[in-house]
């Protein structure tokens, strides 16, 4: 029988050697703002609920679930969530997928638990009733006639107010002694284009009710959003697409008075050319016989097609590689902390995501 996921966890991090911050300060121009090697340490041991939102495609789920891990370390309890109903979490850790309830997916080095929680709208109404007005069982009835669905469908802000009012009762849940269960909490939340209405909750309450329980829940949850206990992280790759949809959801995130936490920046890859290499295959200064002359010194065949394919990849990486650094210039320019995490060349597993939590404690995200 195949043992628990959590038994097979690492019981230390896992150090990765290809270190990149270094690779990529050397891409920044002088006059950049901080980045991840000179940047100071954001301070962020008061942070309760770290909410991880990004463009589709940029590993956010990747960087929530490292997130979470990291901040397990050391003894501590951390529950990561996500609220998009897409068994993310449970594909990342290996797991069956996850029932709306809390469930030990991981073990973090020194002892630390890792719970996770995939929210369900229906289930949450159905808490939400029974919280408020003990009515559970009449709203199971309710829910085998599909109304419950159909409410959440047809106001999507209740959808919104019920998903981020699970983590904030979660943020906020105490033990008798009146201690936190959770030591903080990780919300892999929708992409950026609609973070700011998701978790500006107020709005949409504020067309769902005027008095009563859900408005006094709505000001109590953006109580918390807009708190110091609350950090938005912001996951990115060196691409315009999504640098561009950072820097617009960062600048909407602030008007709306949200706290803006650290940008991600995923999927940076080592470069195979140093910048003396780049600038001589950009000017067309790499000839064919220097290319021949090393496939010969490698005992590899010098064919004529060999040959011009490498040099035309050896184009194509060196654009790519200037292109990168114009958009970390302009990730840099955003005026947040700045974190990096690499490509790993065999995917992402536990042991991954292991390697990846190792770097952002190193950096000082958690």
């Amino acid at each position: 029988m195949r043992s628990s996921r959590s038994e097979r966890c690492p019981r230390r991090w896992t150090r990765n050697p290809r270190r990149l911050r270094s690779v990529a300060v050397t891409e920044a121009r002088p006059d950049d703002p901080a980045r991840p090697d000179d940047q100071a340490r954001p301070d962020w041991s008061a942070v309760r609920l770290h909410i991880v939102t990004g463009k589709g495609g940029t590993g956010k789920t990747t960087v929530a679930a490292s997130l979470a891990l990291a901040l397990a370390a050391g003894g501590r309890k951390i529950l990561l969530c996500e609220a998009e109903g897409r068994q993310g979490i449970a594909q990342l850790f290996d797991v069956a997928p996850l029932p709306y309830e809390e469930r030990r997916i991981a073990v973090a080095p020194d002892g630390g638990d890792l719970y996770a929680l995939a929210i369900d709208p229906e289930e949450a109404l159905l808490e939400y009733l029974d919280m408020y007005y003990k009515m559970r069982r009449a709203g199971r009835a309710l829910d085998r006639f599909g109304v419950i669905d159909f409410a959440t469908t047809i106001a999507p802000g209740l959808r919104d107010v019920l998903l981020t009012g699970k983590v904030y009762e979660a943020t906020r849940r105490r033990r008798p002694a009146k201690r936190f269960v959770y030591d903080a909490v990780v919300l892999d939340a929708p992409p950026t284009g609609r973070i700011a209405r998701f978790l500006n909750v107020n709005k949409e309450v504020a067309g769902l009710a005027k008095v009563g329980p859900i408005r006094k829940q709505g000001d109590a949850i953006m109580s918390l959003m807009r708190s110091d206990r609350t950090r938005i992280h912001l996951v990115t790759v060196l691409e315009e697409m999504p640098v561009q949809e950072t820097g617009d959801a960062i600048a909407e995130l602030r008007r709306a008075g949200l706290p803006v936490g650290g940008v991600v920046i995923n999927l940076v890859r080592r470069p195979a050319l140093d910048e003396r290499a780049r600038a001589a295959v950009a000017d067309g200064k790499v000839l064919d016989d220097v290319v021949r002359a090393g496939l010969v010194a490698a005992g590899l065949e010098d064919k004529p097609q060999v040959i011009r394919g490498l040099l035309t990849e050896a184009r194509e990486h060196a654009e790519r590689l200037t292109l990168e650094a114009e958009q970390r210039s302009v990730v840099n320019r955003l005026g947040q902390p700045i974190f990096e995490l690499p490509q790993l060349t065999d995917g992402i597993d536990l042991g991954g995501l292991y390697e990846l939590a190792a770097d952002l404690r190193d950096q000082g995200m958690a």
